[in-house]
């Protein structure tokens, strides 16, 4: 039982673009929660849950493609 080494390389690319978002994402909700004074609250705390969405999805799907790369489906 070998590792496909080429889906475990995409996996981690997957999760290394996902670390970014992880920090951006709630960065971005919390300086909207602190500027509500300010009429680009709503967007920047949109982009914040954006990111902190597609930081979640990034990693589930890293995972699962490294899993399939480990166990050869």
């Amino acid at each position: 039982m070998a590792t496909n080494k080429k889906l475990l390389g995409k996996g981690i690319k997957y999760l290394s673009g996902a670390l970014p978002l992880m920090f951006l994402g709630p960065t971005l909700i919390y300086n909207a929660f602190q500027n509500q004074h300010t009429n680009w609250h709503y967007l920047v705390l949109g982009i914040g849950i954006v990111a902190c969405l597609s930081s979640m999805f990034l990693i589930f799907l890293g995972l699962k493609i490294i899993m399939k790369g480990i166990f050869n489906d």
